[in-house]
């Protein structure tokens, strides 16, 4: 986002009683407005414009030229001809009515659960002012099998968020050059094709999330001079079955989006029927709210929900924060909308916390203080929808596994007293109770979702 235009009150100013007083937002978002449609015109055209543009919003004109300037190169760059300029919508943003359009947009045209759609207005929207953050939260656009909209929706989205660029089965050194140019909101379809192979990707996936580590280096040019690139930024990835492709490190970076195969009863509008003159209007409207509110957003200091983690509520930290500026039935709505997505990630990003918490019903089921590994095991296997049964290459999970995952929480096995006088390796109660307390977090849901 550009700085505001500096005005000059210096003798060289023009004074006319038709001059609008630059002293409100509004009039800047329409001089901003302005100085974009002159930069479109033909040096002729502008030169017929520009007396009466200075006089009109009381500038002086070498102010306005240096303005149109700066604005006609922006045109003039490369990326111009995939990158459109968008110029703001000219009448101030009711921001509930323009993310209830958003919204039902994404709707008409997708079918989702109604907290889906509210995080994706949201984070379209976040789009527009990333300026305003130091987290740039991932949107992860799952489907189970092919034919449930992915695609589509990767390309609603395409025409709703700010600069975006579709990426399909990138290179490293594209990802990188493209980010730091351009600050685009990369839109990377079919990563579960590729992303295994490619590490790299993914480490720069990763970086791209928290603007205070999101440099990466690398040599450059015939000297081989190192050189830093910045990835922060969004970014929205899509694949088929991504739980088993993208690691927990990178599930618990983003918003999961689960998405789900239309039934024969439900209808949604076909993309190749819409306007398209629809999304410009869209587009026109985020980029005048993104002005308008960036002052707000930046020092918003949003509820969170405590139930979810500190990297769950990083992410939703920026989304709440815009929806906060729609009032109190987006803002609840948000809130809601975190606990039924973020909450489910969390409990399901580490193959640790799963066993942990397996363990601990065990033990209260059970009720019973100690137990050996032989019978840990056979307790873990008995479930079939759980992990255990096939954790080893398809086998049931060895004691040794159970040993190392549980090594990474200070718990060691050791010899256990058990009836009959029997001795066997195992665990006791008292050795997990740290581990529960620090790993495990307590069912706090329906505490939160009666908090607001």
């Amino acid at each position: 986002m550009t700085d505001p235009i500096k005005l000059s009150s210096s003798e060289e100013t023009l004074n006319s009683a038709n001059q609008v007083p630059l002293d409100s937002a509004t009039n800047v978002v329409e001089l901003k407005t302005k100085i974009a449609e002159l930069a479109a015109l033909h040096p002729l055209e502008y030169d017929l414009e520009r007396k009466a543009t200075a006089k009109q919003f009381n500038v002086q004109i070498k102010t306005l030229d240096t303005e149109v300037k700066a604005a006609k190169k922006d045109l003039e760059k490369p990326q111009s001809s995939f990158l459109e300029a968008v110029i703001p919508y000219a009448d101030p943003i009711v921001p509930s009515d323009l993310f209830e359009e958003i919204r039902q947009v994404i709707h008409q045209h997708i079918i989702l659960d109604l907290p889906q759609g509210y995080s994706l207005t949201l984070w379209a929207t976040m789009t527009w002012m990333m300026d305003c953050f130091q987290v740039a939260p991932l949107a992860i656009i799952n489907a189970p099998e092919k034919a449930c909209g992915k695609t589509q929706l990767l390309e609603i989205m395409g025409r709703i968020c700010c600069r975006s660029i579709p990426l399909s089965n990138m290179t490293t050194a594209s990802m990188f050059r493209v980010t730091e140019q351009y600050q685009p909101t990369l839109l990377i379809d079919e990563v579960d094709l590729f992303i295994k192979e490619n590490k790299e990707i993914l480490g720069l996936i990763n970086a791209g999330h928290t603007r205070s580590s999101s440099f990466v280096i690398r040599i450059v040019g015939d000297n081989h001079e190192p050189k830093f690139f910045n990835v922060f930024g969004p970014k929205l990835v899509a694949g088929i079955a991504l739980e088993k492709h993208l690691p927990d490190s990178t599930l618990s970076r983003g918003l999961i989006i689960n998405m789900r195969r239309k039934l024969s009863h439900e209808s949604v509008v076909r993309l190749r029927h819409a306007d398209i003159k629809k999304f410009e209007v869209i587009k026109a409207k985020l980029a005048r709210f993104a002005l308008d509110y960036a002052e707000q957003v930046s020092q918003a200091q949003p509820k969170l929900p405590e139930s979810l983690s500190d990297r769950a509520q990083d992410n939703w930290s920026p989304l709440m924060a815009i929806a906060e500026c729609a009032g109190e039935t987006w803002t609840l709505a948000a809130y809601h909308a975190a606990l039924k997505l973020s909450s489910t990630v969390d409990e399901s990003l580490s193959i640790g916390a799963e066993l942990l918490t397996d363990i601990r019903t065990l033990f209260e089921t059970k009720n019973i203080e100690r137990i050996s590994s032989v019978d840990l095991i056979l307790a873990l296997v008995d479930d079939e929808e759980r992990p255990w049964l096939t954790y080893n290459r398809g086998k049931q999970i060895s004691p040794r596994q159970v040993a190392t995952i549980l090594k990474t929480y200070g718990i060691h096995s050791k010899t256990v007293r058990m009836p009959y006088n029997k001795t066997p390796k195992g665990y006791t109660a008292g050795e997990f109770k740290d581990a529960f307390t620090r790993y495990l977090a307590a069912d706090t849901r329906s505490a939160d979702e009666g908090d607001f």
